[in-house]
């Protein structure tokens, strides 16, 4: 017998003996109170005997049809305990009201072996309450925990009884049924408890503080490991952990497990004995760009970010990048933008080791006026020749830098991207090839 099916079978025993005990002095003085407590510690009975029953069943290794154990066992058992605990509190006000209305009258008497019989179970109601507590504590049983809450209870309602018979022998009837309403707010509060309790785990409602002490684990091993997901359940004082991490695109078979270790190890040192499955994603280039640019487009006098570069190595990522700011700030500005901008990437992207940022000035708009409409006709008739089409839209625009040529090109909408883009950079070809006087082509596609 394990130990903490040891507990639960001491307080079977104990729960027999109070029974006997309360009931048989409790018709014997016709206190109200005292045959609540029996009825009280009958529920006792059925409580050990489910946790009892409980803990054999939690305590069994988990099989095929159990893959997570058996655990679960003991919430249902305190749950079924906190259902007796309801109906038996119900009952108990319904009678004290009754008394304390008038509806039926209290026959009690404060007699010597009612106290005897109250002073015996304040005792054991006592040191139920610290065996339990313990062995909750210990063993980290929830059923064990419901047991210690609901002997808890009983001491105070025990108390309670014990005031209630001392003022009937100072001649105050009612108190009995007093002290029996008083148990039974006692049950329902404690029932409540018990409830959200264990109907949280049953749900499998993530526990907050091993929820945020599992979260903290994992960042103390950044930058090189970037938590993306973490589900966190609990059964029978134990915690299952679900991890999803990211790693460096670069990273091989051996470092992913290595990194999976290491989130394992650090959760198990926050939750001892918790059931960890890692699961490992690289993190993809596209992913890293997208953010690199997020991070320095959002720190202020940054105009224009090109040219990204991503590079793994040794398992941390470095990062390049072209930044354009406006040409009349100093270059001692320009390089505090640029300290800032390392820094949003870096606070971004914990796995970034290095990042190399190289400055340009951004270029006031160029002026310009419109070629003339002979030369646009004459492009318009080299871009048909070339893609079998007239283009939507040809414009020749004469700058300080040379000859522009804005073209649009109609695509059939159902080409993708690539092959969309594809056609507009042969354009760009083919016209620079004819016509070397145009100093810059941009091409359009659209639908």
């Amino acid at each position: 017998m394990t130990p903490q099916r040891r507990i639960a079978f001491v307080s079977v025993v104990a729960a027999v003996v109070l029974i006997v005990l309360k009931l048989s002095a409790g018709i014997g003085s016709g206190s109200l109170g005292l045959i609540s407590e029996a009825i009280h510690s009958g529920t006792d009975l059925v409580a050990a005997l489910l946790t009892f029953f409980a803990l054999g069943v939690a305590g069994r290794p988990a099989d095929s049809g159990h893959p997570f154990g058996h655990g679960k066992a003991e919430h249902l058992a305190a749950l079924a305990e906190a259902t007796i605990l309801v109906v038996a509190s119900l009952f108990i006000s319904y009678r004290a009201v009754k008394n304390l209305t008038g509806v039926s009258e209290s026959e009690v008497e404060a007699t010597w072996y009612a106290f005897l019989v109250i002073a015996i179970v304040i005792l054991v109601d006592a040191s139920r309450t610290v065996v339990s507590r313990r062995g909750s504590r210990l063993y980290g049983s929830a059923a064990l925990q419901a047991n210690a809450l609901h002997f808890g209870t009983d001491l105070a309602g025990s108390f309670a009884v014990l005031a209630g018979l001392l003022f009937v022998a100072g001649g105050y009837p009612g108190a009995d049924s007093i002290a029996a309403l008083f148990v039974a707010v006692l049950v329902l509060l404690a029932a409540s408890r018990l409830i959200k309790g264990n109907v949280d785990v049953l749900m499998d409602r993530s526990p907050s503080d091993a929820d945020a002490a599992a979260r903290e684990a994992i960042e103390r091993l950044a930058p090189r490991i970037e938590l993306r997901r973490l589900r966190l359940r609990r059964s029978a004082g134990r915690h299952f952990v679900d991890v999803v991490i990211g790693v460096p695109p670069g990273a091989g078979v051996g470092q992913g497990h290595a990194a999976a270790d290491a989130v394992e190890r650090a959760i198990q040192g926050a939750l001892p004995e918790s059931d960890v499955v890692v699961h490992v994603e690289p993190r993809t280039e596209e992913e890293l760009r997208e953010r690199v640019l997020a991070a320095a487009l959002g720190v202020p006098r940054v105009r224009e970010v090109h040219n990204i570069h991503v590079v793994a190595v040794d398992g941390g990522i470095e990062i390049g990048l072209h930044l354009k700011l406006p040409g009349e700030i100093s270059l001692a500005e320009a390089h505090g933008v640029a300290s800032e901008v390392e820094g949003a990437i870096a606070d971004d992207l914990p796995a970034v080791v290095s990042v190399q940022t190289h400055l340009e000035p951004l270029r006031d708009p160029a002026t310009g006026e419109r070629s003339g409409e002979a030369g646009e006709e004459d492009l318009a008739a080299l871009v048909e020749r070339l893609v079998g089409e007239p283009p939507r839209e040809v414009r020749l625009v004469r700058t300080e830098h040379g000859l522009l040529a804005f073209v649009t090109l109609r695509v059939a909408p159902e080409r993708t991207l690539a092959e969309a883009h594809r056609l507009a950079s042969e354009v760009e070809e083919q016209i620079r090839a004819e016509r070397p006087d145009i100093g810059d082509v941009v091409v359009h596609t659209e639908p």
